[in-house]
This record gives structure tokens, C-alpha cells and sequence, in this order.
């Protein structure tokens, strides 16, 4: 899964996501989703949230077990 649905993407979920500062790096940030910002089903980019410790960006990878 690579967080471009929104359907695969649930609070508590452990996921990696991309800093709107780190876009052209492409550096990953991990967390647990808190909330989901995206209301669209699908977005190319990645869906956006927010992390449990404030932090948004989009959705690159969604880890395995991570609940």
C-alpha cells in the first residue's frame, strides 16, 4: 500500500510521510496518524494527515503490523 487511497488509511495507523519542507529531499518522517486531512478518495501524492505529534504531510509508505 502506498497511501494514495484514503480507504487504506485509518487513525492509529503507523505510517511514513513526507514533510511539506522535505518534499524535494523526499526524507520520510514516521508516525501514528491522528487524523485524516484529505477528503478525496484517491490524491497521486499521497493522502495528507496529521500525526499524533502534530506534524502533516502525505502519506509515502504504510507500515506493515502497524497498529
Amino acid at each position: 500500500m502506498d497511501g494514495t487511497k484514503r480507504a487504506d488509511i485509518r487513525p492509529g495507523l503507523h505510517v511514513q510521510i513526507v514533510l511539506k519542507q522535505d518534499q524535494r529531499s523526499g526524507k520520510l518522517t514516521k508516525g501514528v496518524v491522528k487524523d485524516i486531512l484529505t477528503n478525496s478518495p484517491r490524491h497521486p501524492h499521497g493522502i495528507k494527515v496529521r500525526l499524533s505529534d502534530g506534524q502533516v504531510g502525505r502519506v509515502k509508505v504504510i507500515e506493515a503490523g502497524g497498529e
